[in-house]
C-alpha cells in the first residue's frame, strides 16, 4: 500500500481569529478550490465546523469526470486544528489536517494531507503521470486565493 503526502506552509498577515473564523466555515471551502474542479457543497455545510460534521460535495478531480466526495469533519481544536476525512470519494484514503499557528505579523497556516489511491499499481502509475501533479496544483491556487483574500505576507526583521 503506497500512501502519499502533501505538505503546503502559507503565512498570511492576519490574525488567529480571523484565519479561523474563515477557515472553519465549510462555505469557503468553495472560494479557494480551482473552479475547473467544479466544487460544490450539496449537504452539511450549514454550521460552522464541529467534531462529527459530514459534509457532501459534487467535484470534477479530472478529466471533468463528476464524483460525490463525502468528507468527516474528525476532530477539531478551535483556533490550532482540524482534520477532515474521505468517507467516500475519489481516494482509497484521504487524512487532511489544518494547522494554525499565530506568528509575528500573522498566522502561519500548514496543511498535511496523507493520501491513498485505488487501483494498486494503476493507481500508482496515475499519481506518477498526473494525480501528484493535480493535487499540489489545488494547493498552489488555495494559496494564492488566500493571498488575494487576505494579502501577502511580510516578515519583519
Amino acid at each position: 500500500m503506497k500512501l502519499y503526502r502533501l505538505q503546503a506552509k502559507q503565512k498570511l498577515p492576519i490574525d488567529i481569529d480571523t484565519a479561523w473564523d474563515f477557515l472553519s466555515d465549510p462555505k469557503n471551502l468553495r472560494v479557494i478550490t480551482p473552479a475547473d474542479m467544479g466544487f460544490e457543497i450539496v449537504s452539511g455545510a450549514e454550521k460552522k465546523m464541529f467534531p462529527g460534521q459530514i459534509i457532501r460535495y459534487k467535484v470534477k478531480p479530472l478529466f471533468g469526470i463528476t464524483t460525490t466526495w463525502v468528507t468527516e469533519i474528525a476532530q477539531v481544536v478551535e483556533r490550532k486544528y482540524f482534520v477532515d476525512e474521505q468517507r467516500f470519494g475519489p481516494y482509497s484514503f484521504w487524512h487532511h489536517k489544518h494547522f494554525l499557528r499565530p506568528v509575528a505579523g500573522g498566522v502561519e497556516m500548514e496543511d498535511v494531507v496523507d493520501y491513498k489511491l485505488p487501483l494498486g499499481l494503476l493507481g500508482a502509475l496515475a499519481h506518477a503521470l498526473f494525480i501528484e501533479k493535480r493535487v499540489q496544483a489545488i494547493f498552489d491556487y488555495r494559496e494564492k486565493a488566500l493571498k488575494g483574500i487576505f494579502g501577502t505576507y511580510a516578515q519583519s526583521d
